[in-house]
């Protein structure tokens, strides 16, 4: 099978012990990321298999029209809106979902609290330039930590946050309320209400359309003016300038911030604000995750070639 694996942004795939399981394939890995479709066609050509590192390539219809050996792409983690599954199965062509681990994006979330709170990136860089103590951070102990959507990740942070002293609340679905309850946690009336009562709130939801914009610009009002805002789920969750008006505004005071609306990017305006801490979507990014993620897509490919369907989210197309 010719099997491409795309936005390797590190060229790290081949280092990983999981890669010896594509042996006997002829494997393209591409390091840089390619939007336009045909240009991104014109180098999978003959490609029968993709494997996607999370969504940081839009399988369009218009790609898929461009790629007619294609027969499956295998995701890494769950497959999401990147990919055009009505084309997929117009086409028969079989999507491959995986599974991941929360614990790499909980512990950054959590690294990043820490980070902006006390002010260590700043205090790092403010130092290599010849300058000694030139803020003065927060302690976390005592803080009010409010959770955004109670899931697999969402509860870590929150374990994370109840060992380091900090109040918990949370809010979200009626899952995520449930789940929260269950496991001891004060949960609040509404998400407006979870921003305005928290000295750090900390989103952890899936993107779905019912989630796109949910935060806006009423809820960083809300927000107590020494207030930080979290971010490593996906940018998409925050409508559109509604963070960059709310930090113009010092509600919240401060953002860290692991997800873009346009990934990859360096040009995004939160990067270069002076109250932002930026990383270039790295929460899942760390040797065991990539083990893990992509260990599976590649079963699961080696699977579906094989004639099994593990993974297939779309088993209507096997065997057309």
């Amino acid at each position: 099978m010719k099997i491409a694996v795309l936005d390797d942004y590190q060229d790290c795939v081949r280092t990983l012990a999981c890669f010896e399981r594509l042996d006997g394939h002829e494997v393209v890995v591409m390091n840089e990321t390619i939007t336009d479709p045909g240009r991104l066609a014109d180098r999978l050509e003959g490609i029968e298999a993709l494997v996607l590192i999370r969504e940081r390539t839009r399988v369009t219809r218009e790609l898929i029209a461009l790629l007619p050996q294609l027969k499956a792409i295998s995701q890494t983690g769950r497959a999401g809106p990147h990919i055009d599954m009505a084309a997929c199965n117009e086409r028969g062509i079989a999507v491959l979902a995986g599974s991941g681990s929360p614990y790499a994006p909980a512990e950054l979330t959590f690294a990043l609290i820490l980070d902006a709170m006390r002010g260590l990136t700043a205090e790092n860089a403010a130092l290599r330039s010849g300058r000694w103590q030139t803020l003065l951070g927060r302690t976390i102990r005592g803080k009010t930590l409010g959770v955004l959507g109670y899931g697999n990740i969402g509860k870590l942070v929150a374990q994370y946050a109840r060992v380091m002293g900090m109040n918990i609340v949370a809010f979200g679905r009626e899952g995520s309320i449930a789940r929260a309850t269950a496991d001891g946690i004060e949960t609040v009336g509404s998400q407006r209400e979870l921003f305005s009562v928290s000295d750090v709130v900390t989103v952890h939801l899936r993107l779905v359309p019912e989630t796109r914009s949910l935060i806006g610009s009423d809820d960083f009002a809300a927000m107590r003016p020494d207030a930080l805002f979290v971010n490593t789920s996906r940018a998409e969750l925050v409508a559109p300038g509604a963070l960059l008006a709310g930090l113009q505004a010092m509600h919240p005071a401060q953002a860290a911030i692991d997800v873009f609306e346009s990934e990859p990017t360096i040009s995004d305006p939160l990067i270069s604000h002076p109250r932002v801490l930026a990383m270039p979507h790295v929460g899942y990014v760390e040797r065991d995750s990539y083990e893990l993620y992509l260990g599976t897509a590649f079963d699961n490919l080696l699977a579906f070639a094989s004639g099994a369907a593990t993974g297939v989210v779309n088993p209507e197309v096997l065997g057309r």
